[in-house]
């Protein structure tokens, strides 16, 4: 007869914090001039930085380390990421992760494993093969003359048939066949040109040792399981499957050979339906202190479900709904103060004026002290706008926090350059 498991419960308050800390907000900021190893740190936490085309405030990418590390150059995490560095190594490479991502350039391999789950671009394998010689062509233009864009490939090839104007999905076949190869892996971003991904061949791009290892579907769910429970600390079965969005079958079996190998420790998190699981590692901080705006693409929220089962915060972006139906604003940062969500913001980046501008602020039901939210919120947002080099902060006429945050905000922000 078996022997039968004790599963230890976790209150949700040490939940709370075994995830904060996983996600790298119990780590101190960095003192002194941000470096290429505080971004390794950072990523060594949460494994990948989501890419997205907004630009209402700043891309997605660049917004998670903000605010784990603070003002940082943000050149810092472009060189990382699509630089050809001489005697640096690429640390980043895009692929299709949790959606289209920058990870780890040793994570290449495991990403395209057949773990995951079929993106939206296999629907263009129908094209591929119908338009073989569309295929042949774009590889062999791309050998070369990559990286390059796909514009630049449409207008050489002539292959490209244009269909309804303005409608992004509605891409040219030379775009389809592109995005097919790289979801294929058989094309990577070489770089970009302002947020146009210019593709490459993947020896161009990946050390050969990356390119070199094959991963089979097994090995590479425990692996990207494993990773994922690593940058969440407590997680259930299906957090941990979307951290990647890994095929649930993967995923399952993968999670149960992790618990057997001592990797995932099982648990019961107070208030949670479903089973929970915690990393080896993970640790349960006493308190978590400091205080961070949070990107809408930011892995500890991104998830809207667990950030409810996490923080009692129902959390929704708006930036497609309609704006007389929008509840806080278009691009709203949840505030995160001492380990707690105690307000949210809206946010854009007025750069012709020079302004972050704050159309409205709002606490959080039950937050007793607001005096103190609006003093910390205010002293993060000073801190963002001398980051985006933007020398003011100007409040706006929705929420509750917004007239005291523009009283606290109304002296102009000297712009402190952050070092290149």
């Amino acid at each position: 007869m078996a022997a039968s498991v004790t599963v230890e419960i976790v209150g949700q308050d040490s939940a709370r914090r075994i995830a904060l800390a996983a996600q790298g907000f119990a780590d101190a900021r960095p003192t002194g001039t941000v470096t290429r190893r505080h971004l390794v740190r950072v990523l060594r936490r949460i494994r990948l930085l989501q890419l997205d085309s907004v630009t209402v405030l700043a891309r997605a990418h660049y917004l998670p380390m903000f605010s784990r590390l603070g003002p940082y150059p943000r050149e810092l995490l472009d060189d990382a990421a699509w630089g050809y560095p001489i005697r640096r190594p690429r640390l980043l490479v895009e692929c299709w992760a949790h959606e289209a991502s920058l990870v780890p350039v040793g994570d290449w391999p495991l990403l395209h494993s057949g773990a995951k789950k079929p993106g939206w671009w296999q629907r263009y394998g129908e094209l591929a093969q119908r338009a073989p010689e569309l295929v042949s062509a774009v590889l062999g233009a791309v050998k070369e003359q990559g990286p390059v864009g796909a514009g630049t490939l449409e207008r050489e090839l002539g292959a490209g048939i244009r269909a309804v104007p303005g409608s992004w999905w509605n891409r040219t076949d030379t775009k389809r066949i592109c995005e097919w190869l790289f979801g294929m892996g058989q094309l990577v971003a070489g770089t970009r040109r302002g947020f146009e991904r210019l593709y490459d061949l993947p020896e161009r791009v990946l050390p050969a040792e990356v390119l070199g290892r094959r991963v089979d579907p097994e090995q590479g769910a425990r692996e990207l399981v494993t990773r994922a429970s690593s940058a969440l600390g407590v997680a259930t079965e299906a957090d941990l499957r979307d951290y990647y969005r890994l095929r649930p079958e993967r995923s399952r079996k993968a999670v149960t050979e992790l618990v057997e190998a001592g990797e995932l420790q099982p648990v019961m998190v107070s208030g949670w339906r479903a089973p929970a699981y915690r990393h080896r590692d993970a640790r349960t901080p006493r308190r978590i202190t400091g205080a961070a705006l949070l990107c809408p693409f930011d892995p500890l929220i991104w998830d809207r479900a667990r950030t409810e089962r996490l923080f009692g915060f129902r959390y929704r972006i708006e930036i497609y709904v309609p704006e007389h139906r929008r509840s806080h604003g278009y691009y709203v940062f949840p505030f995160l103060l001492d380990g707690e969500m105690v307000a949210r913001v809206d946010l854009k980046a007025d750069r012709s004026a020079g302004l972050l501008r704050v159309p409205g602020a709002f606490a959080e039901p039950g937050i007793a002290d607001t005096s103190r939210v609006v003093t910390e919120l205010a002293g993060a947002l000073k801190e963002m706008a001398q980051w985006l080099e933007l020398d003011g902060i100007a409040a706006g006429q929705r929420g509750d926090l917004v007239a005291a945050l523009g009283s606290a905000t109304r002296r102009r922000v000297p712009v402190r350059m952050v070092p290149r």
